[in-house]
């Protein structure tokens, strides 16, 4: 199943780098843009998390908060959080639960070989904990500077 546009984001309560939590029951009554990301210290993630966090006063400032989300552990979240100097949290879906309820969880192919992992996705949610739109298969050049834009107009 894949999620869009008036779905609701599905119900969540995950750890986050520096032993922290978020849920989407913390994140209700504000909007945020949730972005999921195949791995951390990766070149296109680490690209990815650097221009979020060079945008987050402005997501900030508009009243969004920002949530990066992959598989990978919470001690991994930390170290690439540390590496990156990032500001918003990195939230652990270890089993893959909530990839896998967003419609994330796809078959990919590299080099020739298929294996499962994480569409590069974003959903910006409303206050209401709406999707209000969502972006599938990222390509990062330019990807923050959209979200930021349609972010913009939700916010006003």
């Amino acid at each position: 199943m894949t999620l869009s546009a008036g779905d609701p984001m599905p119900d969540f309560d995950l750890p986050t780098d520096g032993g922290g939590r978020i849920s989407s029951a913390e994140l209700k009554g504000r909007p945020y843009i949730l972005y999921l990301y195949p791995k951390d210290d990766t070149p296109g993630c680490t690209l990815e998390a650097q221009t979020f966090a060079s945008r987050y006063g402005e997501f900030q400032a508009i009243g969004f908060e920002v949530v990066g989300l992959s598989r990978d552990s919470v001690s991994s979240h930390d170290r690439f959080k540390r590496k990156c100097g990032l500001s918003f949290p990195l939230a652990a879906d270890e089993d893959g639960r909530l990839v896998e309820a967003l419609g994330s969880w796809v078959e990919k192919s590299n080099y020739g070989k298929t294996y499962m992992g994480i569409d590069r996705s974003t959903f910006l949610v409303n206050a209401e904990g709406m999707i209000v739109r969502t972006w599938r298969g990222v390509k990062v050049p330019g990807h923050v500077e959209d979200v930021l834009a349609a972010a913009t107009e939700v916010g006003h």
